[in-house]
């Protein structure tokens, strides 16, 4: 019986480790943005609001590590660097649509329409 008690313990869940993978504040958002097309750093920036950039550098490299990002850095002067989707951020991007789908469902009609809470 430990035997099994233990081989229970060491099992991994799948959702557990998901979540994990897109756990932090900025990496939804980032997977957003990046939907639309390569990103530089910069863009991430401007487009999503209050995010500092040592945290984004880092976001960004954790989902590169995770196989969600692509990074390709171009020997130029000044030094670019550039992401995009993996196939396993393309198929994240459809899970986040039907996340939002049913985001959707949990809005009062009369809060989606007029886009007060």
């Amino acid at each position: 019986m430990k035997t099994k008690e233990r081989a229970e313990e060491n099992k991994i869940c799948p959702l557990e480790v998901a979540v994990n993978t897109i756990s932090g504040k900025w990496k939804i958002p980032i997977v957003w943005q990046i939907n639309e097309g390569k990103k530089r750093p910069s863009e991430f920036l401007r487009e999503i609001a209050k995010v500092d950039r040592r945290v984004l550098n880092q976001q960004l490299n954790e989902m590169v590590e995770d196989g969600i990002l692509a990074k390709q850095s171009f020997n130029e002067l000044p030094p670019r660097v550039e992401y995009t989707l993996t196939e396993l951020g393309e198929q994240l991007v459809k899970i986040l649509w039907q996340l939002n789908d049913w985001g959707r469902l949990l809005i009062p009609e009369e809060k989606q329409h007029s886009g007060k809470e």
